[in-house]
């Protein structure tokens, strides 16, 4: 007999299959209408997340535009800031200006200061050719204390130059640090705009956009945008500061280099004057020397002339008193009563007295005459001494004249007018001195 299989499960009731079916729809109606709700939401969401994205986006590359257009008003700053330091350090220190080959300042006062060593060795030459003067010429004259005067002078204006020239080193010291720190500035401002005008340039299709980590971050270092204005608003100020100073140290630099100038041309001149006003000085002794000189050589002749009439006389004068003696002698020879004292005898007495007073007179005279040539001699030895004196003392000081020629004179059109090698003149000189160089 066949049996039934029956297979071995739950086994559900009717109702509990209406009910599942029942609570099935419900549950799918109740999904749905979640479901709705939820796309109803999204869709809101995706528009407002739109607007805010598209905004936020476009109010961020309109702040990136507003950003570069601040960096590259900074920049152009910077740049006339660079531009008028650059200026501004050519007309402290370059060799020369551009397009006119004119000296700068720095380089001009240095010119000026190694121009001074002419003048100051032009007077401690003339003062070293003046120490050969001799005797009483060795004398402290105004021509000395202004030769003195003007090296202290020369000394003066040399250490005046010296510190303009040290200012103006330490001057371009600050120019440079000032323009390597905008360069610096300048530097950071170039390569923020490259960035923030890459970062303007990207667009959702660039292929060069990536998710990153923690993008958000502050790095280390970061400013405030005060703190960057002021940075940058510092570095222009000290810029304009320090050009501000060398303009001003440029201008006393050429007010000391011209006043320097003035100071050494006007001691220059007074030297000049001291010295052909010793010079005329001199040559009037000189001449009253030499006339003396000629007076006196005139008188000793007239003197020696008049000692040997003197002498002659006194010769006379012995032959006639031997006459006389030669008379007396001869008549106490008379015999007896005739040697009586006559008129003759008489005569002959008073001639031999009055020869012997003469004699006497005679040869007093004659010594003075011969003490005065003695005197006259000593005198003219001292007035030809002092005539070489005189005559030495102009020499040095033509001399030094013609070596101050070389402070007027442009020293490639300068010809010494003493051979450096003899120490002598190389012109003709006028009779005057040619007298004066054979005294010497």
């Amino acid at each position: 007999m066949a049996t039934l299989s029956v297979k071995p499960s739950q086994r559900f009731r009717l109702p509990d299959w209406h009910t599942n079916s029942s609570l099935l729809s419900t549950n799918a109606e109740q999904q749905r209408n979640a479901s709705h709700q939820i796309r109803q939401e999204a869709r809101v969401l995706r528009n407002e997340t739109n607007n805010q994205t598209i905004w936020d986006e476009h109010d961020n590359r309109t702040r990136l535009a507003e950003r570069i257009d601040t960096v590259n008003r900074w920049k152009e700053i910077l740049d006339k800031c660079l531009t008028d330091l650059d200026a501004e350090i050519d007309a402290l220190t370059q060799a020369r200006s551009q397009g006119w080959g004119q000296n700068t300042m720095k380089d001009s006062a240095e010119q000026n200061l190694q121009a001074k060593n002419l003048p100051l060795d032009v007077a401690i030459e003339c003062l070293t050719l003046r120490e050969s003067r001799r005797d009483i010429d060795v004398v402290q004259d105004p021509v000395e204390n202004e030769l003195h005067k003007e090296v202290e002078v020369i000394e003066a204006t040399k250490k005046a130059l010296q510190q303009k020239i040290t200012q103006a080193f330490e001057q371009l010291c600050l120019l440079q640090e000032v323009q390597q720190q905008l360069n610096s500035d300048h530097r950071g401002k170039m390569e923020t705009l490259e960035i923030d005008r890459g970062c303007l340039s990207l667009n959702l299709r660039s292929p060069n956009i990536s998710l990153k980590v923690n993008p958000t971050r502050v790095p280390t270092g970061s400013t405030t945008i005060q703190q960057w204005d002021d940075f940058s608003q510092f570095n222009k100020n000290r810029a304009e500061a320090e050009m501000k100073a060398a303009t001003e140290l440029r201008e006393s630099i050429a007010l000391t280099i011209a006043e320097t100038k003035n100071e050494l041309e006007a001691q220059r001149v007074a030297t000049e004057f001291a010295f052909r006003k010793r010079l005329r000085e001199m040559e009037s002794v000189y001449s009253e020397l030499k006339w003396q000189e000629k007076n006196t050589l005139e008188e000793i002749a007239e003197l020696q002339e008049d000692i040997r009439h003197l002498e002659e006389d006194l010769r006379r004068k012995m032959l006639n008193l031997k006459l006389s003696h030669t008379r007396l002698e001869s008549r106490t020879y008379r015999p007896n009563v005739e040697l009586c004292r006559d008129q003759a005898q008489y005569g002959l007495t008073d001639e031999v007295h009055q020869l012997e007073a003469t004699i006497a007179a005679l040869k007093q005279k004659l010594a003075q005459a011969q003490d005065a040539l003695d005197t006259l001699y000593k005198h003219l030895a001292r007035l030809q001494a002092d005539i070489a004196c005189k005559a030495n003392s102009m020499l040095l000081d033509t001399k030094c004249m013609d070596t101050r020629c070389k402070l007027t004179v442009p020293a490639e059109k300068f010809v010494p007018q003493v051979d450096t090698f003899t120490r002598t003149t190389n012109r003709t000189l006028s009779p005057l001195k040619s007298s004066q160089l054979e005294l010497v």
